[in-house]
C-alpha cells in the first residue's frame, strides 16, 4: 500500500505542476488533487500512522493543493480577458498621421512605422479628403496594409 501511495503522490503532483503550465482549466489539476488526497491516506496508512491521521493529512494536502489549483485557474483566466497588445490585432485602435495620400490609398504613420493604408469601406466616398498631416484611426489590418478612417476629436484626447 505504501508504494501504491506514493506513486499516487508523484503522479498526482506533476498532473498538478502540468495544469500551471498548460492552462487545460482544471482538466488535469483536479484529478491531480485526487490523486495527491488518495496517495497521502494510502501512504500515511501504509506506514502504520493510521487511517485518521491518514485522512487529516490528506484534507491538509488537498486544501493546499486545491487553493494553488485556484489561484492558478483565476490567473490563467484573468489572462485570457486582457486585450492584445501585439501582432494583427494589437494595432486596431491606434491612432496614425497621415504622410502622403492619393485617394483612396496613401502612407500613415502607426507607432514608429510606415505602413500602407485605405480607406475604411464603410466610410463614404464624400467624406473630407485626407492630407498630410491628419490624424486617422487603424480599423482593421488587411496582409500588410491597414484600414483607416478619419480620428474624430474625442479618439485624439489622451
Amino acid at each position: 500500500m505504501t508504494a501504491l501511495g506514493i506513486a499516487l503522490l508523484i503522479i498526482g503532483a506533476i498532473v498538478v505542476v502540468a495544469e500551471a503550465h498548460v492552462q487545460s482549466l482544471g482538466l488535469l489539476g483536479g484529478p491531480g488533487v485526487v490523486l495527491l488526497g488518495v496517495g497521502t491516506v494510502l501512504a500515511v496508512s501504509g506506514l502504520g500512522g493510521g487511517l485518521v491521521l491518514g485522512l487529516v493529512t490528506a484534507v491538509i494536502l488537498v486544501v493546499a493543493t486545491a487553493g494553488v489549483l485556484t489561484l492558478s485557474l483565476s490567473k490563467g483566466m484573468a489572462v485570457r480577458r486582457r486585450r492584445v497588445r501585439a501582432g494583427p490585432e494589437g494595432m486596431i485602435g491606434h491612432v496614425g498621421i497621415v504622410q502622403s495620400w492619393a485617394e483612396p490609398t496613401g502612407k500613415v504613420l502607426v507607432d514608429g512605422a510606415l505602413w500602407q493604408a485605405r480607406r475604411s469601406a464603410c466610410e463614404p466616398e464624400d467624406e473630407v479628403a485626407l492630407h498630410q498631416g491628419d490624424r486617422v484611426i487603424v480599423e482593421r489590418l488587411s496582409g500588410l496594409t491597414l484600414s483607416v478612417r478619419p480620428a474624430e476629436e474625442w479618439e485624439l484626447i489622451t
